[in-house]
């Protein structure tokens, strides 16, 4: 199965992005798991913007959404809310048909956070008629460093946990 994970981060090195890297190296090789971090990269939502070619990076966001079977989301909560740049590249998608029955599920790298998970819950199942509100799977990797989070995602819980959400998501969609 082919699941794009997108990161909600702009960080550099966001905690949210090494979690879905980590998840990428687990994953593998049953599962092919490509992480987008380039929300930062898109330009600013505009309806006048979609009457012609879309903006480059827009459409190559769009075809890897389209080219995935499913799709995971991370993000980080910026004052109780959905991060501007995640909201901004999910309206992008919002009168496209890539997403629109793509297979959704969310993880978390934080312990806290939960006005943003039910913001982002709300406009994922908008979007999108295969958003799944189990699994869900969440980590206590605040302040840690990639390297670290790597480290504490190979564990053997830890691992067991992330192949049995890999599981449990990729049975759900088919």
């Amino acid at each position: 199965m082919n699941i794009l994970a997108i990161s909600g981060s702009g960080r550099e090195a966001s905690t949210n992005t090494a979690l879905l890297r980590a998840v990428s190296k687990i994953a593998h090789p049953t599962h092919e798991v490509v992480v987008f971090s380039g929300v930062a990269e898109l330009p600013v939502f505009s309806p006048d913007a979609e009457n012609g070619p879309l903006p480059q990076p827009v459409q190559a966001f769009a075809d890897m959404i389209n080219k995935s079977d499913g799709l995971l989301f991370s993000s980080p909560e910026y004052v109780r809310a959905i991060p501007g740049g995640l909201k901004n590249a999910i309206d992008w998608l919002v009168s496209r048909d890539e997403i629109i029955a793509k297979p959704i599920a969310l993880m978390h790298a934080s312990h806290r956070g939960d006005d943003m998970l039910a913001q982002l819950r709300l406009v994922l199942s908008t979007v999108s008629d295969r958003f799944m509100l189990d699994p869900f799977i969440a980590f206590d990797l605040l302040k840690l460093s990639p390297d670290e989070i790597l480290q504490e995602l190979m564990t053997s819980e830890n691992r067991a946990k992330v192949e049995g959400f890999i599981k449990d998501f990729t049975a759900r969609c088919s």
